[in-house]
């Protein structure tokens, strides 16, 4: 019979719980780096990207063209998100929403953030030029810029910045156009056109809920903050009644047909009916229901979208 001193259970008791307490704090590590990428939104990028390259395959999809498309733009998506925090780190402080953030907590330093948005860019660069095209990595690599180095300054500056954001913000299906091998074009625009309109309306939801937050912050995300939302309330009203016709264009120029359209008409309305209400009555719940609806007029569009699409061309 063996006999173990208590000294040496000891040892083992305190050995396996540093063992466990180095899982956790790498566990913890590895969850604080995926928080930086912002998941559901490279999430929600990925998913445009796949329908906008869906509908630049004129023949059967080139589904591993697809993967490494998705894997490298997703990558610039990631760096965005990283670089963008890492840069405002001090207005993400001061706001409860972002206040425990890995870089505002200290959980990961700059340096690190800076090398993995570098390393992320690194790995995109790679999977576009080796295996996508070199038109897909240089719109990947500006509509990066755009967000990084113009519109993250510009929002201490003016509210012109969301108009700035909104452009990175409808590249991923045209960039899912580039990587399939399809040039600019009218189906490019159409596509960039739809995404761009229908930002207005749900960041100036986003942009009432947190007002408060954003003023202390220093960030100008609304046109006003002393006009009680008015401003804010019209423009997302004419930029949602712009999205009527907006969305209606892919049934016009090819990309899809009769069933898309009569989606697009009542989704679009029930958009802008939601927008309606958020200019008439402009407080939390109208704000909350609007992005919300937001949420689900989008990728139900581009589902309607890509769907008559894939019926339109199988039918040849």
């Amino acid at each position: 019979m063996s006999v173990v001193s208590p000294v040496t259970a000891d040892a083992t008791v305190l050995t396996g719980k540093s063992e466990e307490r180095s899982r956790s704090a790498l566990g913890l590590k590895i969850s604080d780096y995926a928080g930086l990428c912002r998941p559901r939104i490279a999430v929600m990028s990925a998913v445009s990207i796949a329908a906008g390259f869906t509908l630049g395959s004129t023949a059967d999809i080139d589904w591993s063209l697809m993967v490494n498309s998705i894997l490298g733009i997703v990558c610039f998506v990631a760096a965005s998100s990283i670089l963008n925090q890492v840069i405002e780190r001090g207005s993400d402080g001061v706001m409860s929403r972002t206040e425990e953030r890995p870089l505002v907590t200290g959980r990961i330093s700059p340096l690190e953030g800076w090398l993995f948005g570098c390393t992320a860019i690194a790995i995109g660069s790679a999977v576009l030029l080796l295996r996508v095209n070199v038109l897909t990595w240089v719109v990947s690599l500006l509509t990066m810029a755009t967000y990084v180095a113009i519109y993250t300054p510009l929002k201490r500056r003016t509210a012109f910045c969301t108009t700035i954001g909104a452009v990175p913000g409808a590249m991923p299906p045209v960039l899912g156009w580039f990587a399939a091998g399809r040039a600019p074009g009218m189906e490019a625009l159409a596509l960039f056109a739809l995404f761009f309109v229908w930002q207005f309306p749900h960041f100036l939801a986003i942009g009432w809920i947190y007002r408060d937050q954003y003023r202390q912050a220093g960030l100008k995300m609304l046109p006003s903050y002393e006009d009680e939302g008015s401003r804010a309330g019209l423009l997302a009203l004419c930029y949602a009644a712009a999205f009527v016709p907006v969305c209606c264009v892919p049934r016009f120029i090819g990309l899809a047909g009769a069933g898309y359209l009569c989606a697009a008409v009542v989704m679009s309305l029930g958009y802008l009916w939601l927008t309606v209400r958020f200019w008439q009555q402009r407080n939390d719940q109208r704000a909350r229901q609007l992005m919300l609806g937001s949420l689900l007029c989008l990728p139900s569009l581009l589902f309607c979208l890509v769907l008559d699409f894939v019926r339109l061309t199988s039918s040849f």
